[in-house]
């Protein structure tokens, strides 16, 4: 089905659920930190969802106290689904796909696979928010005696059992699912999922029951702390907003860790970047000077002329783009071993 088709078919419920307003996705507003419960709170930003567009807006506070940043109010679990709706599935899927069959995706992926492999040989490993799998059939590749199970809300973990890329999927919730798994896996692995959760102290929690003594706990996150986040503001990447609820410092995770019951044995920035920091800040920036594209949350579909625009402005732009990518994949020595490196990685053994 074309996807203007498919676009016009939905527009009519999102239409619905907007006409009550997005004030309703949102539980009330913290005068406290939800890491370390300190009540010294600043605002980082306000902002608006630039990744689809969809209406809202949203705010970004920091704690002075131990530097944990939060999205305050947080959107409930019926706000996040409305803006997780069509992002990884229905009429995103097919770019997320496409995103993480990648070849930059799987590079990192093997990358974070030979990380755990120089501190460990798991048996059976569990990859919580796997989506559609892709980490678990990269990893396989560099770890192929291990076993991978994969862990998400949406139907891609489905799909992703049914295709052979996990063995066995696991659809919920984390903090719900740990107990009957407890003392399983010998690996667990949270790639750019700790800061989408509403509570990551629950998630680590469960991280601990789900795994066997001596068994490694493997998470890579953006980093609050990056110069990057500083230098680029509300228009860095890992922000990425409204998704992102929580995003705990270095510091605050291996500290946490400990309290668990954890020996953290890797804490490093240096492999856990990701280089498309200037080019995502320079789509965002363009993108909010194009006239709008199509979607189902628009009250209509743009105009001919508009859509022209767009289109022509866009493939006008895209030898800068290309280059500004260039400029991020050049810098990119330079940035993974200095503070704008975008996110860290933590490797930590339960114990017995």
């Amino acid at each position: 089905m074309p996807d203007s088709k498919r676009i016009a078919e939905l527009r009519p419920s999102y239409q619905e659920e907007l006409a009550r307003g997005t004030a309703r996705f949102f539980r009330p507003a913290r005068t406290d930190c939800p890491w370390c419960r300190g009540h010294d709170l600043r605002r980082r930003f306000r902002t608006t969802d630039l990744i689809q567009g969809k209406p809202g807006a949203f705010v970004l506070d920091a704690c002075r106290g131990c530097g944990h940043v939060f999205q305050n109010p947080q959107l409930s679990q019926e706000g996040l689904d409305f803006y997780y709706r069509d992002f990884y599935d229905g009429l995103g899927a097919e770019t997320t796909a496409k995103m993480f069959e990648g070849n930059g995706s799987r590079k990192r992926f093997r990358r974070s696979a030979r990380a755990l492999r120089r501190v460990a040989l798991p048996g059976r490993w569990l990859d919580v928010g796997t989506s559609l799998g892709h980490f678990c059939a990269t990893a396989k590749e560099v770890l192929p005696d291990t076993e991978f199970d994969g862990l998400d809300l949406g139907e891609g973990v489905e799909i992703a059992a049914k295709e052979g890329r996990v063995k066995q999927a696991y659809r919920g919730l984390f903090v719900e699912l740990a107990g009957e798994m407890a003392g399983r896996y010998d690996a667990v692995s949270m790639f750019h999922y700790l800061e989408h959760t509403p509570d990551p102290h629950r998630e680590l929690a469960a991280a601990h029951t789900a795994l066997a003594p001596g068994g490694h706990l493997l998470i890579e996150v953006p980093d609050p702390e990056s110069w990057s986040g500083r230098l680029l503001g509300r228009r860095w990447l890992p922000w990425f907003q409204p998704q992102h609820l929580n995003m705990v410092p270095m510091g605050n995770l291996c500290g946490q860790l400990r309290e668990l019951g954890f020996t953290v044995e890797v804490a490093e920035r240096r492999d856990a970047h990701i280089p498309a920091d200037l080019v995502c800040a320079s789509w965002f920036l363009l993108d909010r000077l194009l006239p709008r594209d199509d979607a189902p949350w628009l009250p209509r579909r743009p105009g001919r002329a508009s859509r022209a625009v767009r289109f022509t402005l866009v493939w006008a732009a895209l030898p800068v783009l290309i280059a500004v990518y260039g400029l991020d994949q050049l810098l990119n020595p330079v940035a993974r071993r200095t503070r704008f490196s975008n996110a860290y990685r933590v490797i930590a053994r339960r114990e017995g």
